[in-house]
Protein backbone atom coordinates (compact mmCIF):
# COMPACT_ATOMS: atom_id res chain seq x y z
CA UNK A 1 0.00 0.00 0.00
CA UNK A 2 1.25 3.47 -0.89
CA UNK A 3 0.15 5.75 1.92
CA UNK A 4 2.82 8.38 2.55
CA UNK A 5 4.42 10.06 -0.48
CA UNK A 6 7.38 12.43 -0.54
CA UNK A 7 7.78 14.69 -3.58
CA UNK A 8 11.36 15.43 -4.58
CA UNK A 9 11.07 18.61 -6.63
CA UNK A 10 8.69 21.55 -6.73
CA UNK A 11 8.65 22.50 -10.41
CA UNK A 12 5.89 22.18 -13.00
CA UNK A 13 5.58 18.38 -12.93
CA UNK A 14 5.78 18.10 -9.15
CA UNK A 15 3.23 20.89 -8.68
CA UNK A 16 0.60 19.33 -10.93
CA UNK A 17 1.30 15.77 -9.88
CA UNK A 18 1.21 16.67 -6.20
CA UNK A 19 -2.15 18.40 -6.57
CA UNK A 20 -3.57 15.46 -8.54
CA UNK A 21 -2.34 12.94 -5.96
CA UNK A 22 -3.88 14.90 -3.11
CA UNK A 23 -7.10 15.23 -5.09
CA UNK A 24 -7.14 11.43 -5.48
CA UNK A 25 -6.87 10.97 -1.71
CA UNK A 26 -3.14 10.27 -1.49
CA UNK A 27 -1.14 11.69 1.39
CA UNK A 28 1.78 13.82 0.19
CA UNK A 29 3.61 14.32 3.48
CA UNK A 30 6.64 16.30 2.37
CA UNK A 31 8.10 18.37 -0.47
CA UNK A 32 11.83 18.79 -1.09
CA UNK A 33 13.32 21.52 -3.23
CA UNK A 34 16.65 23.33 -3.21
CA UNK A 35 14.72 26.59 -3.39
CA UNK A 36 12.95 27.52 -0.16
CA UNK A 37 10.29 29.65 -1.85
CA UNK A 38 9.18 26.92 -4.26
CA UNK A 39 9.31 24.22 -1.55
CA UNK A 40 7.19 26.33 0.80
CA UNK A 41 4.71 27.29 -1.91
CA UNK A 42 4.02 23.72 -3.02
CA UNK A 43 4.06 22.30 0.52
CA UNK A 44 1.50 24.89 1.59
CA UNK A 45 -0.69 24.02 -1.37
CA UNK A 46 -0.54 20.31 -0.47
CA UNK A 47 -0.74 20.82 3.32
CA UNK A 48 2.61 19.06 3.62
CA UNK A 49 5.96 19.64 5.30
CA UNK A 50 8.86 21.00 3.30
CA UNK A 51 12.63 20.80 3.42
CA UNK A 52 15.47 22.35 1.43
CA UNK A 53 18.01 19.86 2.77
CA UNK A 54 18.51 16.36 1.40
CA UNK A 55 19.32 15.28 4.96
CA UNK A 56 15.92 16.62 6.01
CA UNK A 57 13.98 14.33 3.68
CA UNK A 58 11.84 11.92 5.70
CA UNK A 59 12.80 8.26 5.85
CA UNK A 60 9.34 6.84 6.62
CA UNK A 61 7.53 7.37 3.30
CA UNK A 62 6.09 4.53 1.24
CA UNK A 63 7.09 6.19 -2.03
CA UNK A 64 9.48 8.92 -3.15
CA UNK A 65 8.50 10.55 -6.44
CA UNK A 66 11.47 12.35 -7.97
CA UNK A 67 10.45 15.11 -10.37
CA UNK A 68 13.75 16.84 -11.07
CA UNK A 69 15.71 17.85 -14.14
CA UNK A 70 17.74 14.92 -15.47
CA UNK A 71 21.05 16.54 -14.46
CA UNK A 72 19.81 17.23 -10.92
CA UNK A 73 18.52 13.67 -10.54
CA UNK A 74 21.89 12.24 -11.54
CA UNK A 75 23.73 14.57 -9.20
CA UNK A 76 21.49 14.04 -6.16
CA UNK A 77 20.62 10.36 -6.57
CA UNK A 78 23.26 8.89 -4.20
CA UNK A 79 22.29 11.41 -1.50
CA UNK A 80 18.55 10.93 -1.99
CA UNK A 81 18.66 7.17 -1.47
CA UNK A 82 21.15 7.20 1.43
CA UNK A 83 19.40 5.80 4.50
CA UNK A 84 16.36 4.99 2.37
CA UNK A 85 17.73 1.99 0.47
CA UNK A 86 14.65 -0.13 1.23
CA UNK A 87 12.19 2.57 0.15
CA UNK A 88 10.34 2.71 -3.17
CA UNK A 89 11.72 5.41 -5.50
CA UNK A 90 10.38 6.43 -8.91
CA UNK A 91 11.27 9.21 -11.29
CA UNK A 92 8.98 11.06 -13.69
CA UNK A 93 11.46 11.67 -16.53
CA UNK A 94 10.69 10.71 -20.09
CA UNK A 95 14.29 10.39 -21.20
CA UNK A 96 15.97 8.77 -18.16
CA UNK A 97 16.26 4.96 -17.99
CA UNK A 98 14.81 3.04 -15.07
CA UNK A 99 18.18 1.43 -14.40
CA UNK A 100 19.53 4.69 -13.03
CA UNK A 101 18.24 3.29 -9.71
CA UNK A 102 19.90 -0.10 -10.12
CA UNK A 103 22.54 -0.86 -7.51
CA UNK A 104 21.18 1.78 -5.15
CA UNK A 105 17.73 0.42 -4.28
CA UNK A 106 15.69 -2.76 -4.05
CA UNK A 107 12.40 -1.12 -5.05
CA UNK A 108 12.28 1.36 -7.92
CA UNK A 109 10.51 2.35 -11.09
CA UNK A 110 9.31 5.06 -13.45
CA UNK A 111 6.08 7.06 -13.21
CA UNK A 112 5.94 9.16 -16.38
CA UNK A 113 2.93 11.41 -17.08
CA UNK A 114 3.27 12.42 -20.73
CA UNK A 115 1.95 15.95 -20.78
CA UNK A 116 3.21 19.52 -21.00
CA UNK A 117 2.94 21.22 -17.61
CA UNK A 118 2.96 24.91 -16.72
CA UNK A 119 2.20 26.08 -13.20
CA UNK A 120 -0.22 28.70 -14.49
CA UNK A 121 -2.52 26.19 -16.22
CA UNK A 122 -4.68 23.47 -14.73
CA UNK A 123 -4.38 19.98 -16.25
CA UNK A 124 -7.15 17.39 -16.46
CA UNK A 125 -5.27 14.25 -15.43
CA UNK A 126 -8.10 12.06 -16.68
CA UNK A 127 -6.79 12.79 -20.18
CA UNK A 128 -3.09 12.28 -19.38
CA UNK A 129 -1.43 8.99 -20.37
CA UNK A 130 0.83 7.50 -17.69
CA UNK A 131 3.70 5.22 -18.65
CA UNK A 132 4.98 3.00 -15.86
CA UNK A 133 7.92 0.66 -15.46
CA UNK A 134 9.22 -1.09 -12.36
CA UNK A 135 12.00 -3.32 -11.14
CA UNK A 136 9.57 -6.00 -9.90
CA UNK A 137 6.00 -7.23 -10.36
CA UNK A 138 4.86 -5.97 -6.95
CA UNK A 139 6.21 -2.50 -7.65
CA UNK A 140 4.63 -2.50 -11.11
CA UNK A 141 1.26 -3.37 -9.65
CA UNK A 142 1.58 -0.55 -7.13
CA UNK A 143 2.43 1.96 -9.84
CA UNK A 144 -0.47 0.85 -12.01
CA UNK A 145 -2.86 1.24 -9.07
CA UNK A 146 -1.50 4.68 -8.23
CA UNK A 147 -1.62 5.88 -11.84
CA UNK A 148 -5.13 4.45 -12.14
CA UNK A 149 -6.28 6.80 -9.39
CA UNK A 150 -5.26 9.73 -11.57
CA UNK A 151 -6.04 8.59 -15.12
CA UNK A 152 -7.72 5.72 -16.97
CA UNK A 153 -4.86 5.84 -19.50
CA UNK A 154 -2.13 3.71 -17.90
CA UNK A 155 0.44 1.88 -20.01
CA UNK A 156 3.51 -0.22 -19.40
CA UNK A 157 6.53 1.03 -21.33
CA UNK A 158 10.16 -0.03 -21.23
CA UNK A 159 12.96 2.50 -20.92
CA UNK A 160 13.74 1.91 -24.59
CA UNK A 161 10.15 2.65 -25.62
CA UNK A 162 10.04 5.71 -23.37
CA UNK A 163 13.06 7.22 -25.14
CA UNK A 164 11.08 7.22 -28.37
CA UNK A 165 7.93 8.44 -26.63
CA UNK A 166 9.91 11.40 -25.37
CA UNK A 167 11.40 12.36 -28.72
CA UNK A 168 7.99 11.98 -30.36
CA UNK A 169 6.56 14.28 -27.69
CA UNK A 170 9.27 16.85 -28.41
CA UNK A 171 8.19 16.94 -32.07
CA UNK A 172 4.47 17.04 -31.26
CA UNK A 173 4.65 19.54 -28.41
CA UNK A 174 7.88 21.52 -28.04
CA UNK A 175 8.63 21.91 -31.73
CA UNK A 176 4.99 22.66 -32.54
CA UNK A 177 4.95 25.36 -29.85
CA UNK A 178 8.14 26.82 -31.28
CA UNK A 179 6.31 27.19 -34.59
CA UNK A 180 3.61 29.18 -32.74
CA UNK A 181 6.37 31.43 -31.36
CA UNK A 182 7.78 32.02 -34.85
CA UNK A 183 4.28 32.71 -36.15
CA UNK A 184 3.79 35.26 -33.36
CA UNK A 185 7.12 36.87 -34.27
CA UNK A 186 6.01 37.38 -37.90
CA UNK A 187 2.61 38.74 -36.86
CA UNK A 188 3.99 41.09 -34.24
CA UNK A 189 6.38 42.61 -36.76
CA UNK A 190 3.38 43.48 -38.94
CA UNK A 191 1.09 44.58 -36.09
CA UNK A 192 -1.29 41.64 -36.26
CA UNK A 193 -2.47 40.00 -33.00
CA UNK A 194 -1.53 36.36 -32.49
CA UNK A 195 -5.10 35.57 -31.41
CA UNK A 196 -6.09 35.44 -35.10
CA UNK A 197 -4.22 32.10 -35.26
CA UNK A 198 -6.05 30.43 -32.39
CA UNK A 199 -8.99 29.03 -34.34
CA UNK A 200 -6.58 27.62 -36.93
CA UNK A 201 -4.39 26.05 -34.24
CA UNK A 202 -7.40 24.54 -32.48
CA UNK A 203 -8.83 23.05 -35.67
CA UNK A 204 -5.43 21.61 -36.63
CA UNK A 205 -5.19 19.89 -33.25
CA UNK A 206 -8.78 18.62 -33.42
CA UNK A 207 -8.23 17.05 -36.83
CA UNK A 208 -5.66 14.53 -35.59
CA UNK A 209 -8.26 13.13 -33.19
CA UNK A 210 -10.05 11.88 -36.30
CA UNK A 211 -7.37 11.59 -39.00
CA UNK A 212 -3.78 10.32 -39.11
CA UNK A 213 -1.49 13.40 -39.07
CA UNK A 214 -0.19 12.69 -42.58
CA UNK A 215 -3.78 12.69 -43.90
CA UNK A 216 -4.61 15.92 -42.07
CA UNK A 217 -1.72 17.82 -43.67
CA UNK A 218 -2.69 20.80 -45.84
CA UNK A 219 -0.89 23.85 -47.22
CA UNK A 220 1.49 24.64 -50.08
CA UNK A 221 4.19 22.15 -49.01
CA UNK A 222 2.06 19.01 -49.33
CA UNK A 223 1.59 19.69 -53.06
CA UNK A 224 4.92 21.53 -53.26
CA UNK A 225 3.43 24.66 -54.79
CA UNK A 226 6.68 26.38 -55.74
CA UNK A 227 5.01 29.69 -56.60
CA UNK A 228 3.65 30.09 -53.08
CA UNK A 229 6.71 28.60 -51.40
CA UNK A 230 9.10 30.90 -53.28
CA UNK A 231 6.99 33.97 -52.43
CA UNK A 232 7.12 33.00 -48.76
CA UNK A 233 10.87 32.46 -48.93
CA UNK A 234 11.26 35.94 -50.43
CA UNK A 235 9.24 37.43 -47.57
CA UNK A 236 11.59 35.73 -45.09
CA UNK A 237 14.76 37.00 -46.75
CA UNK A 238 15.52 39.31 -43.80
CA UNK A 239 15.36 36.39 -41.32
CA UNK A 240 17.59 33.71 -42.91
CA UNK A 241 17.22 31.26 -40.00
CA UNK A 242 13.43 31.20 -40.47
CA UNK A 243 13.83 31.11 -44.24
CA UNK A 244 16.04 28.02 -43.97
CA UNK A 245 13.63 26.38 -41.52
CA UNK A 246 10.65 27.08 -43.80
CA UNK A 247 12.42 25.50 -46.76
CA UNK A 248 13.54 22.40 -44.86
CA UNK A 249 10.16 21.78 -43.28
CA UNK A 250 8.39 22.26 -46.61
CA UNK A 251 10.64 19.66 -48.22
CA UNK A 252 10.12 17.30 -45.28
CA UNK A 253 6.32 17.61 -45.58
CA UNK A 254 6.45 16.90 -49.29
CA UNK A 255 8.73 13.87 -48.86
CA UNK A 256 6.51 12.38 -46.13
CA UNK A 257 3.26 12.59 -48.08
Amino acid sequence: MIKKIVLIGAGNVATHLGSALCGAGCDVVQVYSRTKESAMELADKLSAEYTVSVDGIRCDADMYIVALKDSALQELLPMLVKGREQAFFVHTAGSMPMDIWKGYLSHYGVFYPMQTFSKQRAVDFATVPFFVEAGGETELKMLKELAGKLSPKVYEATSEQRKYLHIAAVFACNFANHMYALSARILEKHHIPFEVMLSLIDETAKKVHELPPAKAQTGPAIRYDENVINRHLDLLADVPDMQELYEKISKSIYKQK
